[in-house]
């Protein structure tokens, strides 16, 4: 394989300043926005999103319920485009992430959502799309054109324009001043040598993340098995234990991204009771006081964790397909747009 960055490579690269486009571009209407949604003041949000977006949308409800107390739920598409069920949204916030905004499940289901009385919002790569054309309200996430299959960049904007979002609306100014520092966001790293021969060397693993991390977790998991060809299953780290367990022998891999929050603790006492069974675990923290070849600078808000967490392993995935002998940019079987009906 060629010794040139990989175009997913590139694109993990260009993080940092996609943040710092979006800050000027699509935080004035993100502000707009959150203060419209406050008078609005939605009982209930509702994300549409597939894949990765959905990943970022995830995190993005870990937030509105973490500092809103607003219940929150995942619409299936299909509800839209396959079994056209009126739905019963008077009042709430449809929030659809996307990057590629051409779906046409996603579509169907923005146009059912507003049928029902949501006020739709979308926080869209490519806000001239099919998508964009539907929402009420749309928000570029300024990513610009991404080629790689794998997303990484139009993920972590996602992440941050929704919370930025959820910010405003709740008027959490601690959050708000914390996403000004875009620095702290990502972490540019080159990737240990004694991780990646660790990784390149799995065939299975679990995932784990709680509360804000369980986010990432599941896009690490789906990155694991399309650029890398790992078969990883990710879980909260207080389910995992409850069955998915009976799976760990001597050396099985565990994935942890842990907390920085209050839910810290309780992951602390997973990892040490599956490494109790045997597991080997490869953990993700920002504690500075952990050392370790995974230990990394923390944001100045716990719940701004999952993001440079979420970048380093990103690159840490690119490199450890890459010493697996196989293309990320071209996983077998996969196109970057995966229109479903």
């Amino acid at each position: 394989m060629s010794s040139d960055p990989t175009q997913m490579a590139r694109e993990i690269a260009e993080v940092k300043a996609v943040l710092l486009k979006q800050r000027v571009m699509s935080w004035p209407m993100l502000d707009a926005l959150g203060e419209e949604i406050r008078t609005l003041d939605p009982s209930l949000l509702v994300t549409i999103a597939r894949g990765s977006s959905d990943h970022a949308a995830l995190y993005v409800a870990h937030l509105a319920q973490r500092l809103g107390g607003l219940p929150v739920a995942s619409l299936p598409p299909s509800l839209a485009s396959i079994y056209h069920q009126p739905l019963r949204l008077q009042g709430a916030l449809a929030l659809v992430i996307s990057q590629s905004g051409v779906s046409p499940d996603l579509v169907s289901m923005i146009e059912a959502a507003k049928r029902s009385g949501a006020l739709t919002v979308g926080l869209l790569n490519e806000p001239n799309s099919p998508m964009g054309e539907k929402a009420d309200r749309v928000v570029p996430l300024c990513a610009s054109p991404e080629r790689a299959v794998a997303a990484t960049k139009s993920v972590i904007a996602g992440m941050v324009a929704g919370a930025r979002l959820i910010a405003v609306w709740q008027r959490d100014r601690v959050l708000l001043e914390a996403l000004e520092d875009i620095a702290s966001l990502t972490t540019p790293m080159v990737p240990p040598d004694e991780v990646i021969d660790q990784m390149a060397g799995f065939s299975s693993c679990f995932v784990l993340g709680r509360g804000a991390t369980l986010p990432i977790a599941f896009e690490a998991a789906l990155k694991l098995k399309e650029t890398c060809a790992i078969h990883a299953e990710a879980f909260s780290s207080a389910e995992v234990l409850h069955g998915p367990a009976a799976l760990i022998t001597s050396g099985f891999p565990v994935i942890a991204f842990v907390p920085q929050d209050e839910a810290r603790k309780s992951m602390l006492e997973t990892i040490d009771r599956l490494r109790a069974m045997g597991a080997t675990i490869l953990a993700f923290d920002l504690d500075r006081t952990i050392a370790g070849p995974l230990a990394m600078p923390l944001p100045q808000h716990p719940m701004l964790a999952p993001l440079p967490m979420l970048h380093a392993f990103y690159t840490i995935a690119e490199a450890t397909a890459r010493r697996r002998g196989r293309d990320p940019d071209h996983p077998p079987h996969l196109q970057k747009v995966t229109a479903t009906v």
